[in-house]
């Protein structure tokens, strides 16, 4: 669309007022409200018509999750259960104009994506999203044109204010009073003042896109006939073409049908048969991962990126602003490593490898990295440089290599790990030990009685499992077991874990032991500062004593930036010897898992391993330490927590998303639950502890104190400090095409986090955990923009997604839900896994935001919201006035039971390894309540074992004991006696963000991939 270069007075508004009286809109009377009008600045004129509304059904509602398949997208492609390949029909010509997925070519339904030229119709066929929206997403492109002949003519949309050309920030503003529109982007165009000096209304703001369609007044919907006589091409169809046009852009559908295309892929199982069938499955999976994953790396590239350069005491840091990264199209984490290459002309070409190391507190789209001061940067120069992301790929490396060795079946750790890992039945006999007088470690809290029980089961037992839920003190069992097992002196103890903040968090609590723990980081990160950056390994070798020749060698390097050849020579061997000084005088070693292959520890080997957070681990990645010699393994985790990280969605259904401690215990390997948690006010705790654990977590703290009265927060119940505040706001797509927004929810974020600064409570203290990335974002610059404090006040609250927040607590948290619509499902809010982590982060206070006539469509939100309201906690109005909702809930969902062959599959495979003794304290666990638990949730993704040796009559006995041992379950928790949750749950909960094509977790650090539910959970 063009843009005029004056608002007040345009020559076109007298024009437009006219076009638009000539655009009779039936049976929609509200300009504001009702998507019709014309664009401001648009010469031709439209014809007279009436508007068919965007209608979208989904009948089946199958999600899958966004985290599941690619992180980096989480707009979530609902799919069909029959969802299967259309055949293919004979070829025809058709016009150029025609949908590139379906035929259809009325001019009126499509629309031309500018960036590919292909076109697409706004119907969505056999899929939940028009076609065009599911191309912008999928292929990431953000520019479209309406074609010449349709009423709008050739209208290429744009902001009237700022010329963003993204669609899915577009949206149209109505003048007062008159039937006039202007297109302009969501944020900040909406609240620039200047649109203040027309008659326009701004809080009347509406998305050009609704519902995974453009509006039937700016694109035509196609008629149910019209899309019944297209092509059905299904989303899977969709996926592969859409693969296919990034490697030939003239493909086709009948390419997309080549039996050469597809590959299936081999499927995880339950237990092995043999060494070498582990290592196949797991080599080819992780290969397919690693390509995916360099995919993604390759298909970031930046341009025109506009830095500025600043230079510090010790580093030579440049501000890199990427819009990007405030859309979420891209994910940084610390250490990340990139390349920036100038390609202007205005000095010496130039590039250099630049290390992430700090992210801007005022701004989320800009990014500190660190530059190496000897390669003489163009400072000058601030435009025209082009960023490409660099491939890593040793951490998938050190997997193959961890599974080479382990299929070679040389003594890598013992052979009853060994078995146990390819699940071969094999007894576990105790280790033989002087158990200590008193367990208590100085330095570190007292032990009650859950982790005292656990301790002494651990430290003699070949193979444990420690479950720790959120709030029970994991961390200090942990750090107590590793203090006892070096007293018992078992040698050196390998401490492990996926994410370097798991690492810092435990490391730090054996330092309080008095042990002496050493700390290892990769080269990458050696510049990133921690809280534990003391005890890191390259820290303790630069504290040397003064005078000496490494000394000297080092200030030089840290001031020159290099040495000379002889000099770099001197100084490596130097730093070597010392770092096996370091090294060999340690008790613990602490790393992550990938870094546990680092050279530096390759002539040392662990006869103990703890890897802690071991169920965000993918099972290749738990094998890097385990392969270094363990004797003695213990995983600590929740698997009612996150999952891991899997970006190929085929990767993850072949069974890669389920982690080794959760496969070790549908084999019969109980895990240690902690049961006192010390985190939450016990009102906070009594919902996820009924729900996710069984009703066996206690509480370690009082209500008393967990309860500020001195901070005045308008609780509805006093003394139970939490509520669920009621927003009716729809939900939208966020400039990323990849995830979703709510502004209603975002606006009242800002009020609520207002309400407890101006209470007294330190933005430190308070945390804003929501589902989505776009909602993270707008949030974020939500609370800059239109906060009623100064812009410094929110600097310092925290807003962040569940998978950031796993492992960590604030005093205050404030869920944002989003999901707000019509058809369209909830999304992976309905994942267990993601509530359970988003209810149990808040130590003295937590408020939801959501819509309770969409989410209490979902069993899981259900019973949730019902817990709320009967305790008067589900509330309406302003927040000075809150009301109780008014909402009303029929009868709680109930969905079909239908038994899955995964269950089958673990249930024979308890039933055939009925003599598994891997527990040496209690009986071999046998498909007992927590594998149940465990099948009932989902927590596996998909599993392979062969179950067709059975006969029917054996299958029949098993579903039988199976549902026996389920119903025996149920009389135990009263949330889970009135419904049941039927397979097609596991397709809500499966988000596709329609982004499971070639690109979206978590960024790196970020968490992990949902569950799979496809079987009864909870009720």
């Amino acid at each position: 669309m063009a843009r005029g270069s004056s608002k007040s007075g345009h020559p076109s508004v007298q024009k437009l007022t006219e076009d638009v009286r000539n655009l009779q809109i039936q049976n929609e009377p509200d300009v504001g409200n009702t998507e019709k009008g014309n664009m401001k600045g648009k010469k031709n004129k439209p014809k007279n018509k009436t508007k068919a509304k965007v209608e979208h059904k989904d009948d089946e509602n199958n999600l899958v999750h966004p985290q599941e398949q690619e992180p980096l997208y989480e707009y979530d492609q609902e799919e069909r259960e029959e969802d299967k390949e259309a055949p293919t029909e004979p070829e025809e010509i058709l016009p150029e104009h025609a949908c590139a997925y379906c035929g259809l070519a009325d001019v009126d339904c499509v629309i031309k994506c500018t960036v590919c030229n292909k076109w697409f119709c706004n119907g969505s066929g056999k899929t939940t999203s028009s076609h065009i929206v599911t191309h912008l997403v999928r292929a990431r492109h953000k520019a479209v044109m309406l074609h010449p002949m349709s009423p709008l003519g050739d209208t290429v949309p744009e902001c009237y204010t700022c010329g963003s050309k993204n669609p899915f920030v577009l949206g149209f503003l109505p003048a007062k009073g008159e039937a006039v529109v202007m297109l302009l982007c969501r944020t900040p165009c909406n609240f620039a003042a200047n649109t203040k000096d027309m008659d326009w209304d701004a809080s009347q703001w509406s998305p050009l896109i609704e519902n995974r369609a453009f509006l039937s007044w700016f694109v035509k919907i196609p008629s149910l006939k019209q899309q019944k006589s297209a092509r059905q091409i299904t989303s899977d169809q969709i996926r592969k073409l859409e693969d296919l046009w990034r490697e030939n852009e003239l493909a086709t559908l009948r390419d997309v049908e080549n039996p050469e295309q597809e590959r299936k892929l081999p499927e995880t199982m339950i237990k092995y048969d043999s060494l070498a069938q582990y290592y196949e499955i797991f080599r080819v999976l992780l290969s397919v991962e690693e390509a995916y994953d360099k995919k993604i790396k390759e298909n970031l590239a930046q341009h025109d990126i506009t830095v500025r350069w600043e230079e510090t005491k010790n580093m030579l840091l440049v501000w890199l602003r990427l819009p990007q990264l405030e859309s979420g199209e891209i994910r940084l984490s610390m250490g990340d490593e990139l390349l920036l290459r100038y390609t202007g002309s205005m000095a010496p070409a130039w590039e250099s490898t630049v290390t992430v190391v700090r992210f801007s507190p005022t701004s989320s789209m800009e990014v500190a990295c660190e530059v190496p001061k000897h390669l003489s940067p163009p400072l000058e120069c601030t435009t025209n440089y082009m960023l490409e992301f660099v491939w890593i790929g040793i951490t998938y490396s050190r997997m193959k290599n961890a599974l080479s060795r382990f299929s070679r079946g040389r003594p890598c750790m013992s052979t009853y790990l060994q078995k146990v890992l390819l699940g071969i039945p094999s007894k576990a006999i105790p280790l033989q030990v002087q158990m200590p007088r008193r367990l208590h470690v100085s330095g570190l809290p007292e032990l009650n009685y859950s982790q005292l029980t656990a301790l002494k089961t651990v430290l003699t037992s070949p193979l444990s499992l420690i479950q720790g839920p959120p709030g029970t003190g994991k961390t200090v069992t942990s750090a107590s077991l590793i203090y006892h097992l070096v007293q018992m002196k078992r040698g050196k103890i390998l401490v492990c874990a996926p994410s370097n903040v798991a690492v810092d968090q435990l490391t730090e609590k054996l330092h309080r032991t008095g042990l002496k723990v050493v700390r290892l980081v990769s080269r990458m990160r050696e510049t990133i500062s921690s809280q534990v950056r003391f005890l890191a390994l390259h820290e303790q070798v630069a504290q040397v004593e003064e005078n000496t020749e490494l000394s000297h060698l080092i200030e030089q390097k840290r001031n020159n930036g290099e040495l000379s050849t002889m000099e770099e020579r001197r100084y490596r061997s130097q730093v070597f010897q010392r770092e096996r000084e370091i090294l060999d005088a340690a008790d613990v070693i602490c790393t992550t898992c990938s870094s546990s292959a680092d050279r530096r520890l390759h002539s040392y080997e662990f006869q103990t391993v703890l890897i802690d957070e071991a169920t965000q681990a993918v099972e290749p990645e738990c094998l890097i330490p385990i392969v270094r010699g363990c004797r003695q393994l213990v995983l600590v985790g929740d698997h009612k927590q996150l999952g891991p990280v899997v970006l190929n969605r085929k990767v993850a259904d072949a069974g890669m998303n389920l982690s080794l401690f959760e496969r070790l215990v549908l084999l019969g390997v109980k895990p240690r639950r902690l049961e006192v948690q010390y985190r939450m006010h016990p009102a906070l705790s009594e919902f996820p502890s009924n729900m996710f654990y069984d009703g066996m977590l206690q509480n370690g703290v009082s209500a008393h104190e967990r309860l500020r009265r001195n901070v005045a927060i308008p609780w509805p119940v006093p003394n139970m400090p939490m509520m669920f505040y009621q927003n009716l706001g729809q939900e939208e797509i966020s400039a990323s095409g990849t995830s979703y927004l709510n502004r209603t929810e975002a606006s009242s974020v800002e009020k609520l986090v207002t309400t407890l600064l101006k209470a007294g409570v330190a933005a430190e203290h308070i945390g804003v955990v929501t589902p989505y990335e776009g909602q993270r974002n707008f949030v974020i610059n939500y609370m800059q923009l239109h906060g009623s404090m100064m812009k410094d006040a929110y600097r310092n609250v925290e807003v962040a997604s569940v998978d950031a927040f796993q492992g960590r607590e604030k005093d205050y948290i404030i869920v944002s839900c989003v999901r707000s619509n019509s058809s369209l499902g909830i999304g992976f809010l309905s994942d267990p896994r993601r509530l359970n982590v988003a209810l149990t982060r808040a130590r003295f206070g937590l408020i939801l935001i959501g819509n309770p006539r969409i989410l209490c469509k979902n069993p899981l939100w259900y019973h949730l919201l019902v817990h709320f309201k009967d305790r008067n906690l589900l509330v309406e109005g302003a927040l000075s006035n809150l009301q109780p909702s008014m909402v009303r809930f029929g009868p709680p969902p109930v969905e079909r039971r239908v038994m899955s062959r995964f269950e089958r599959a673990a249930s024979e495979a308890n039933s055939v390894n009925d003599s598994l003794a891997m527990d040496p304290v209690r009986a071999p666990f046998r498909g007992s309540m927590a594998s149940v638990d465990l099948l009932r949730e989902g927590m596996w993704g998909t599993l392979s074992l062969d179950a067709r040796s059975l006969s029917m009559t054996q299958s029949d006995l098993i579903t039988q004991s199976l549902k026996q041992k389920e119903t025996d379950l149920d009389s135990l928790d009263g949330f889970r006696s009135q419904a049941s949750v039927a397979d097609s749950l596991e397709d809500e909960t499966n988000e596709d963000p329609m982004a499971t094509m070639g690109i979206d977790s978590a960024a790196p650090g970020s968490g992990g991939l949902p569950a799979k539910p496809s079987v009864t959970q909870f009720f």
